[in-house]
């Protein structure tokens, strides 16, 4: 919310720290109770007609432009190629209150929050962080460096506050994201391992996304160095097994790449494909990130997370509507 429009309400109702004994003076389940009288009496003053005009004019709840028949056909063949040992879960709508503020650079302004002390889910791989927490706190009780991977995979519909511009953006869209935990083995090895078989997981989706008619052309992945020490290795134990792998896709690094710097850690990745008509689209993002040390408060725990959005698969590549 803007500042001007705060001062303004502050001036009106005149309690300059109104804010302020809201956010702070409160208790969460307080604030709650507060907040659930207000909407209450708010809802009951709306007659039919208002609803309609919401439904008309709040971006938040208009329907998907995909069809949910390609988004399951698109999942069945995502599931189909899961590496092993993944883990499918279907998550919650809502995550708790700062899933995405609270561990990354992620403004809170661009999430939908609630007057429940949660917010609408915004990005999956946050929560499936939390759930990759939980399970590596279980496994830590018994082994303080329990060496086990945990790798975890929801598709899932999100919603974002803030507003999006072009082809195949949308307030509210569907998302396959992949999530792998584990503890530091030592020469990068965790780092290698996970990278490629990730971006391994993405390129057999695409590349076997003809199957359902999608029309998929130049497909190529960018790994970016956020720290330059990894780039001899990652040019060993990723790059040149995924070329050897797939020598028809372009593997290489993005050294210029300025987005999820400050997100991401150690290295990041995008992947890329041209559709029918040579448009070049950005399908896949992924990188390491410093969650799970941060909520674990233990610097050995590494986190890799990534994800592809299947509604912008299905309109940019299939036959949807944009």
């Amino acid at each position: 919310m803007s500042n001007k429009i705060v001062e303004r309400i502050l001036r009106e109702v005149g309690i300059k720290d109104l804010v302020e004994r809201l956010s702070e003076g409160l208790n969460p389940s307080d604030l709650q109770s507060l907040l659930i009288t207000v909407y209450k009496r708010r809802a009951e003053l709306l007659a039919p007609r208002d609803l309609v005009n919401q439904y008309r004019h709040n971006r938040f709840v208009q329907p998907s432009q995909v069809s949910p028949t390609a988004l399951l056909e698109f999942d069945r063949l995502a599931y189909s190629l899961l590496p092993p040992d993944f883990e499918p879960i279907e998550l919650s709508p809502v995550a708790p209150l700062g899933t995405c503020s609270v561990m990354s650079t992620v403004s809170q302004n661009n999430v939908v929050s609630t007057i429940r002390n949660t917010e609408v889910c915004s990005d999956s791989t946050n929560v499936l962080a939390l759930e990759c927490v939980r399970r590596r706190r279980f496994a830590l009780r018994d082994d303080a460096s329990a060496p086990d991977r945990i790798k975890l995979c929801a598709s899932h519909r999100l919603l974002r506050a803030q507003r999006f511009e072009g082809p195949a953006s949308f307030s509210h869209f569907r998302l396959f994201g992949l999530c792998t935990a584990g503890c530091d083995e030592g020469s990068f090895k965790f780092e290698t391992d996970v990278l490629t078989e990730q971006i391994d997981f993405y390129v057999r989706i695409l590349s076997a996304a003809s199957e359902l008619g999608y029309k998929v052309k130049d497909i190529r992945v960018s790994v970016t160095a956020l720290d330059e020490r990894r780039l001899g290795i990652l040019q060993t134990n990723v790059l040149n097994l995924l070329s050897l792998k797939y020598p028809s896709i372009a593997f290489g690094f993005d050294h210029d790449r300025q987005s999820g710097r400050g997100y991401y850690g150690d290295a990041c990745f995008g992947i890329y494909a041209r559709n029918q008509s040579g448009t070049d689209y950005f399908l896949v993002d992924g990188g390491f990130t410093t969650w799970t040390q941060q909520l674990l408060g233990n610097r050995k725990e590494r986190l890799l997370i990534s994800g592809m959005g299947s509604e912008r698969m299905c309109v940019c590549f299939g036959n949807q509507v944009s």
